[in-house]
């Protein structure tokens, strides 16, 4: 059975991916204190159906208000996402999404769901109308500020195992590595950690490798100076889970990179790299020939002998040593 790679520290190695930045566009400041009385009186509910009713206007102007003004109202106070969805606002924000082609508003309404997906209550009831395939398109044809947060919303909405794999089945998977590969930084942060997520149900594994994430992943692991190394080694931790995973990667040339992580990389991408080369070589005496070759042993002895690292790290890399010291007779069938 392959060693799994220990996963303890990756939600800090996400955890600068902020899903809300709906602050990031500006409202007139007549609009701005609007906003600010309507979060606060105690005519909220009032001003929600008033934002509601707009939502079905023939002007698309309107429409572009009333979404921009839902997806400030939700982008900070849990009780307006809780009011805002209960009064019905999902179903008609997911068929703007379908529908127009106005990306102002198609932006408006990707970050309004995402704001909404904060609120727990609301993942199920986003799911259940439809949502993940028109967030798929935005991922596909949107701006780039509404294909990340499309990206950030189908994170949110992938907490359940089923949830994920109905994300890839939706097509998911491609217009991510797309992101990751040619998006801004905050784009390909992003794309990240929407593909850290949905990759764990194996059949996104599969898809994602298949769509070319390996070759992405691996030119950012290579960049040792930009702050893309660690979630790019965490999805790598996660894609190598399949075997079409660990050949893409070692097709792409990860080997090399993984060995120059172990010797010269932080202290988390070094564990994380570890548990990646033990999963690649535990079943492949020519991984295993691969790895040594790149002259590993050396930075894996000296990762096992440092106290900084915890004792399962230590123990993996310990583990890794004395697979590639084992000599060729002695690794019986499990010749990949």
């Amino acid at each position: 059975m392959l060693t799994t790679v220990n996963n303890d520290h990756s939600f800090s190695a996400f955890s600068d991916c902020n899903s809300d930045r709906s602050a990031e566009f500006s409202t007139p400041s007549s609009e701005t204190r609007r906003l600010l009385i309507a979060c606060s009186a105690d005519n909220s509910d009032e001003f929600i159906r008033h934002l509601l009713h707009n939502l079905h206007s023939c002007s698309i102007e309107e429409q572009k208000q009333a979404t921009m003004e839902i997806r400030l109202l939700a982008k900070n106070k849990q009780e307006n996402r809780v009011k805002i969805a209960k009064a019905g606002a999902i179903q008609p924000l997911v068929s703007l999404l379908s529908s127009s082609p106005d990306l102002q508003l198609q932006e408006n309404v990707v970050t309004a769901i995402l704001n909404l997906s904060l609120c727990d209550e609301n993942k199920e009831l986003i799911n259940s109308s439809g949502a993940v395939k028109p967030l798929v398109g935005v991922l596909e044809t949107g701006t780039p500020t509404a294909k990340e947060n499309a990206a950030c919303a189908l994170l949110r909405l992938s907490q359940r195992e089923e949830d994920k794999v109905s994300i890839g089945r939706a097509g998911a998977i491609p217009p991510l590595v797309k992101l990751l590969e040619g998006g801004g930084l905050r784009g390909k942060k992003d794309a990240a950690t929407a593909l850290y997520a949905v990759c764990s149900a194996k059949e996104n594994k599969v898809r994602a490798v298949r769509a070319g994430v390996m070759r992405a992943l691996v030119e950012l692991m290579a960049d040792l100076g930009s702050s893309m190394v660690d979630k790019a080694v965490y999805v790598v931790s996660v894609v190598v889970g399949v075997a079409e995973g660990r050949v893409a990667l070692v097709d792409e040339g990860g080997i090399p990179v993984l060995v120059e992580i172990v010797e010269v990389g932080t202290q988390r991408q070094k564990e994380i790299a570890v548990g990646v080369l033990l999963q690649i070589c535990e079943e492949s005496w020519v991984y295993r020939t691969m790895v040594a070759r790149e002259g590993a042993i050396p930075p894996l002895v000296a990762f096992s002998q440092s106290h900084s690292h915890s004792h399962r790290p230590r123990h993996k890399a310990q583990k890794l040593i004395e697979l590639l010291r084992q000599p060729r007779s002695g690794d019986g069938a499990a010749r990949t």
